[in-house]
This record gives C-alpha cells, structure tokens and sequence, in this order.
C-alpha cells in the first residue's frame, strides 16, 4: 500500500498547443512539482522541458509561424500572470508583460504570428481593457485598442486579422458579445438579451462573416449556433440531444474550427462524461460527420488542430487515467497517446472508476453524483465515507482523475462526490436552484446525501466526513453549522466562512461577478450575514480541518483566519494549515504533500 506522498507525485500531461510546422507540439507537465512548458515532436518520446520555474506556468501557446512559444506565469498563486516569449531556436526567454499587480488574460496570436492581445486590468483593477502587443515589444509598448468597463476576454482574431471577439462577463450564466475593429477601437455589440444568457466559447467561422456559438439563448442547455455578424441572424447547427440517453438535452461544450480546411469539433457533456464529435462543414450550418475519436471515456478537451486540419492535440483524463495528451486523426477518428504522465510506479489497474447515483433530495429532485467504494468494502456497514463536493458553485463533479480521491480509496474511505443544486452541466434552471435566497436548499441537498448513504450497505454512518475546496469550503463549514449530527469531521480547503467579508476583500476585477451569484452588499448584506457559517459556529461540534493559500486572490485567507480561531473558541478541535506562497489552492508538489499528509493524519485520529 502506497503513502499520500506517492500518490501526489502522480503527474499530469495537459494544455496542448500544436507548432506550426506540425509536427511538434507544447504542453504543460509537472514533473518537477510545479506546471512546467515542455515539448514533444513525436509520440511517445522523450519530451523536453523548456521552463524551469519555481512557480507554475499557466498556459503556453505556440506561434502560428515561428518556432516560438508565449506562456504565462504567476508569483505564488497571485494570479496576476505575467507574459512571457520563448524562442525555440535558442531556448531564449523574453518577459513581455512586466506589471506585477495586474492580471493578464491571453486573447490569442494574429495569424501571420506577428502579435498578439489580451485583456488586463492594469489602468483600473475592476475592469479590463483590451490591448494589442508586437511579439517583440515590452509590455510597455503594448498598445491600448480598447477601454473596458467589466469583466473583458478575448476569443481570437477575425481571419483577416481586423476584427477580435470581446467577451464580457456578468456572471458565470450571463455574458455579452461584441466585435472590436482594432484600427479605429469601434466596439459593435452582438448580443443585445434580457434575463441570463450564456454565450460561451465563441469562435470566427472560415469566412469572417460568421461566429460560432455555444449559447443557450432560446434553451434550457447549450447548443451550438451560428451568428451572421452583418444581419444579426442566429441559425441551429447543433443541439445537446442524443439518441443513447434519457434526458433529452445535455450542454454542447468545447469547439474548435479550423479555418483553412472548414472542419469542426464539438463535444457534448452527458452525465459528465465528454462526448465528441467531427465533421466538415459543408455550409454555414451543414456538417458532414466524420468518424467519432476513439479517445478514452471520462473528460476531455483544450483542442489544438495542426497547420492542416488533419489532426488536433487534445487532454483526456478519466476516473482511472491521469492527464495526458492525444492526438487525433480527424480523417479517421483513431487517437495516440502522445504523452506518458506516469503513475508514480501505482498499477493503473488499482484505480477505482465510480458509479454515477442519483439520490433523492427534499423537493423531490433527483440529486446526479459519483460514487466510489475501496475495493476492501465488505458490503457490512464499516466503510468511512467522504462527500467531496466541488467548488464554484458554477462547476461540476466530472469523472476526472484525482490522486488524493485514489489515495483514499486505497485506503479505506469511499467517496460521494454530489452536483447538488447550483452545479453546471444539467441546465441553467438547474443551476439557478441555488442563487442568493435559495442558497441554503444546497445544503440541503448535502442534507439528503447522508440520508442516502445512510440506507447504503456498505456505509459506517458514524464515520462521514465533508470535505470541500473554495465554495465547496463554504458548504462544508455550512453543512457542519446547519446540520452538525451528520458528520464526523470536516476538511475546509480556501472556504468561505462570511460571506461579508469575502465579497469585501476579493479582487476588485471578482466583487461583481461573485455578487450576481451570492447577493449583493448594498441589497443582500442581511441575508448574508444569516447564512455565514462564522455567524452560526456554535453549532460546530465535529473536529475541523482548515487549510488555505496566504496569497488567495479570490478567497482571502482571512475566511480561514476566522473560522479557525472562532471554532477553537467553541472548545472543537481545530487543525489550521496556511501556506505563505499559494493562492487559491495548493499548488506546489512540496506543499501538497505537507498538507495533504496533515489531512490524512487528521482523518486517521478523527475519524
């Protein structure tokens, strides 16, 4: 039997960006302990790393000309990354962004390689503006298109390299369209909605006169739609139906088009699980299919086509494969493991793959999770449980491989990983189940979770813990305080414990966004106030687990300052961890295994 230590230096493969003569491609691995820029030329080789940072490289993404790779780079899990230009040739690296309190936001190359854009809060910290940079230029010299006044993105340049895409962001389901002419910074809006509208991942079609759309403007789910940019006129291309499922329409996710050779890939989620398909598009809205990609059953995506359409990179992962990328064939749908993330010696056979459950809730909803039991599960009601539940809440539980999830299962503990209310992948009705006033009805559901585990055979129901990273830390602490009989311990990892000051304190680019999910200060400050865990801690009584990142720009470490000092007041045993260089999560191999050693230490006492 293998110790936590082992289990974390299982590594991952992903984030593949494909070079422009096709045969080499960039990715990100962890070998070192920390995401790393490598490069790969041909199946199965030996890679080569190309960054030796201390801190993680965020993205990298090759030239559509050169032998050149942009990636990004943060300090200690700030987030504030800073660009930066690797020449192949010589192994050369250029810093191209030098604004260290500022947030960079990639936005893509123009497709002669010569520059490229991105959004940053550099002028204002609440807002993003949209910037245009020569390749070989300082970020002093990048040049100001266009002045924003939100949440800003970029989704790639026009075929003709006149046009961006600009995204703008209300919340996580409502967004904006425009088109930015980059040589007079006109901004045309495309998208003019009422209500919540998401229209995600958009992309230019072949001509220029089209965008390609995942939106659910008219629909419960995402579809893929195609908007004429001159007439407004929006048109069907594909919807998330399936001819092998119940339910009868699931979200269309990642896409990408090659502009050259017209061809299409789209993926559906269904149940979590990533569902692809290809084609060509013979029309604006015809797709000829082509064969499905023979790619692992679990999650994948990030796709990256080669210079001629025939292949495209892609990361792919299951409950039972760590992260590794694959090159497909879109001619004939056949896929290649092109990286070997090892397993850290542990057979790949060991791994437990879930059961996708659905339990029965307060109102009569059915609840989707994953559940997973060790393998020494005797069916006799002697095996500890952890409900492991996501953060976001704009998020899902997927079947995706975590080392810490295997760990435990080799050690004895199952595992309940619940989308309750609130969570992506089933709809926006679903995920509106939980917005501001109706937040606690998640809880619930967590609620109704144990109740289900409860009639389960195999379950000790003395022995179930919640464990949580970010909002999932806040409905830890939430559940312990609401419903505190239930469990055993509890694990909070960067939770919110006050509501109040968790809106106060995050970045200013965030406050808006977070706002149009959880309730507003100025309308909402009561309510909030009410359903802050820090404001109910009396009623903790099982032992506690906090552990957060000092550099936390999204959840300030003051929410686990608090909750922990306030527990330990209640006479609970409380177990703090505060690690001075991460942020949001815990990042750095070393520091992952200093607590999450701590944590199996602590279930081992408590639980």
């Amino acid at each position: 039997m293998y110790d936590i230590e082992r289990y974390l230096n299982i590594r991952s493969a992903f984030g593949p960006s494909m070079g422009p003569e096709g045969q080499r491609l960039c990715f990100r691995l962890n070998t070192t302990g920390t995401p790393q820029l490598w490069t790969l030329e041909a199946a199965q080789e030996w890679p080569q790393q190309r960054t030796f940072f201390d801190e993680r490289i965020t993205f990298g993404s090759f030239s559509p000309e050169r032998l050149e790779i942009i990636f990004g780079k943060d300090d200690g899990g700030n987030e504030r990354t800073q660009f930066h230009r690797l020449d192949l040739t010589d192994g050369q690296i250029q810093q191209l962004t030098d604004h260290p309190e500022a947030k960079h936001r990639w936005g893509g190359w123009s497709h002669d390689g010569e520059q490229f854009a991105f959004t940053s809060n550099r002028r204002d910290e609440s807002v993003f503006d949209v910037y245009i940079q020569h390749r070989e230029a300082t970020g002093e010299e990048a040049h100001l298109v266009f002045e924003g006044d939100g949440w800003l993105s970029l989704a790639g340049w026009s075929p003709d390299d006149s046009r961006l895409i600009v995204s703008q962001a209300y919340s996580g389901y409502d967004q904006d369209l425009y088109v930015l002419e980059i040589a007079t910074g006109e901004c045309e809006h495309l998208t003019p909605h009422e209500g919540t509208v998401r229209y995600n991942s958009p992309s230019w079609g072949p001509d220029g006169e089209n965008l390609y759309v995942v939106t659910d403007r008219e629909t419960d789910t995402l579809r893929l739609e195609r908007l004429n940019v001159s007439t407004g006129e929006w048109s069907v291309v594909e919807t998330g139906s399936t001819d092998h499922h119940e339910r009868d329409e699931w979200n269309v996710g990642g896409f990408a088009i090659d502009e050259d050779t017209r061809r299409i890939v789209y993926g559906r989620n269904v149940e979590g699980y990533t569902e692809w398909t290809c084609g060509d598009l013979t029309g604006p809205d015809q797709i000829n299919p082509l064969p499905t990609p023979t790619l692992p059953r679990g999650v994948s995506g990030g796709i990256s086509f080669g210079p001629d359409g025939e292949r495209f990179a892609i990361t792919a992962t299951s409950s039972t494969d760590n992260a590794n990328i694959h090159v497909v064939d879109i001619t004939t749908g056949e896929s290649e493991r092109w990286t070997d993330a090892p397993t850290a010696g542990i057979p790949r056979e060991t791994f437990v793959a879930p059961e996708l459950v659905r339990y029965p809730t307060f109102d009569r909803r059915e609840i989707p999770a994953f559940f997973s039991l060790p393998d020494t599960d005797t069916g006799s009601g002697n095996t500890p449980v952890i409900v492991d539940i996501h953060g976001g809440p704009e998020s899902q539980r997927r079947p995706s491989f975590s080392s810490l999830k295997q760990y435990l299962l080799a050690h004895g503990y199952g595992v309940l990983e619940p989308n309750v209310r609130g969570s992506a992948g089933y709809g926006k009705a679903y995920a509106a189940l939980d917005d501001v006033e109706k937040r606690m009805d998640s809880v619930r559901d967590l609620k109704a979770a144990v109740k289900w585990l409860y009639d389960h055979p195999a379950v000790d129901n003395e022995r179930i813990v919640a464990m949580g990273g970010s909002y999932g830390g806040f409905m830890v602490l939430s559940a312990m305080t609401e419903y505190p009989e239930l469990w055993a311990a509890g694990v909070d990892i960067v939770g919110i414990a006050n509501f109040v000051t968790f809106l106060e304190n995050t970045g200013e680019w965030r406050r808006e966004l977070r706002e149009a999910e959880y309730g507003s200060l100025a309308e909402h400050r009561a309510f909030l106030e009410s359903i802050s865990p820090i404001n109910n801690v009396e009623s903790i009584a099982a032992p506690l687990f906090v552990l957060h990142g000092k550099n936390d720009p999204r959840v300030p470490v003051g929410e686990a300052e608090q909750i922990a000092a306030e527990v330990e007041t209640q006479g609970v045993a409380v177990q703090t961890r505060i690690f001075d260089d991460e942020g949001h999560g815990i990042t750095k191999l070393e520091n992952r295994i200093e607590a999450y050693r701590e944590i199996v230490e602590f279930l081992s006492e408590h639980v």
